[in-house]
């Protein structure tokens, strides 16, 4: 009787014993594994740093028509950690300057250069107008600052809008007209007048489309044949290479005042002109002054110039069927 009595006390025991051993092995690699899911959601809480990364951090932008690498970055050197504020000011200037250009480097900002036809009716194109999203890029540019990679610049194309079926008919109807006379013993002058209305001929604007009397004229140099003639500057009548241009941006100003479009620039000379009446001048120096206005309806039109011995008349046409739209209400 009294084994017996030993013997439960021994089972009882080592069930205590066994008891107190803890959990079991399935359980402890649950716990394990709880803790090591908390740990690695505390590491993500984390931000990164440049000491823990083992490769420099750079930013690389990217051209995405050639897939060229045209800046790299080293958020480090630019305080990315110390001077968040100052940093984004740093991008900011060099995506402007991406955008716009400096002295020394183009931007990637273009103008368009509206197509024309030729002698034969067939067309010259020009280029697209293409634009930068500056702020778009800035954005892409401080998501990837901390771990670093290539952002691509996000630049937006636009092509002149008009159809090339419509070509044929874009000379039938001359829905706007305007006509500036000049002296005919103004040879330099006349010449310059002549030069700037050849450049404007045939000149496609299409819906949308964004006309720049400068883009389109080009430097008034004597390289590209433009002649010493009297000009306004600052309310006085000097000479200067190139004068005489205003009389074209001025009567292509009253022949297109005449359709639905909207002004984007025009200036007025600083004394009065006696070919156009006073106010409906539209004074242009390349560089600086342009005569800008874009087409807001949704067809196209044409721009006839026709330089004769003592005029210029400027012709807006288009095919027949878009006449009525052409129309200011």
């Amino acid at each position: 009787m009294k084994k017996k009595w030993m013997t439960t006390l021994c089972i009882i025991c080592t069930i205590g014993l066994v008891g107190c051993q803890g959990k079991s092995a399935d359980e402890k690699k649950q716990e394990q594994h709880i803790q090591e899911s908390e740990q690695k959601a505390e590491d993500i809480k984390k931000p990164v740093t440049f000491e823990q990364q083992t490769e420099p951090v750079v930013v690389e932008i990217v051209d995405p028509s050639t897939k060229a690498i045209i800046q790299t970055i080293s958020p480090k050197e630019m305080d990315y950690e110390r001077d968040r504020q100052s940093y984004t000011k740093q991008i900011e200037q060099l995506v402007k300057e991406l955008a716009r250009g400096n002295e020394k480097t183009a931007g990637y900002d273009k103008r368009m250069i509206l197509d024309k036809l030729d002698n034969q009716g067939k067309v010259i194109k020009g280029s697209p107008l293409i634009v930068l999203k500056e702020s778009e890029l800035v954005e892409k540019i401080l998501e990837v600052s901390a771990t670093g990679g290539k952002v691509e610049m996000p630049l937006y194309i636009t092509e002149s809008g008009y159809y090339f079926e419509d070509i044929p008919s874009l000379e039938n109807v001359v829905v706007a007209s305007y006509k500036t006379y000049f002296n005919t013993h103004d040879v330099g002058r006349n010449k310059n007048i002549e030069l700037s209305a050849k450049a404007i001929n045939n000149v496609i604007v299409g819906s949308g489309d964004y006309f720049s009397f400068n883009t389109v004229v080009g430097p008034r140099d004597e390289v590209n044949g433009f002649q010493p003639a009297p000009e306004i500057i600052n309310k006085k009548v000097v000479m200067g290479i190139g004068g005489g241009v205003c009389q074209t941006s001025s009567t292509l100003f009253n022949a297109i005042d005449q359709i639905p479009v909207k002004f984007v620039e025009r200036h007025h000379h600083s004394l009065d002109v006696g070919y156009v009446p006073k106010g409906r001048d539209a004074t242009v120096s390349y560089g600086g002054l342009d005569f800008r206005f874009q087409n807001t309806t949704d067809v196209p039109f044409l721009i006839k110039a026709n330089y004769s011995k003592n005029a210029l008349t400027v012709e807006i046409r288009t095919a027949e069927k878009y006449v009525e739209i052409l129309k200011k209400p």
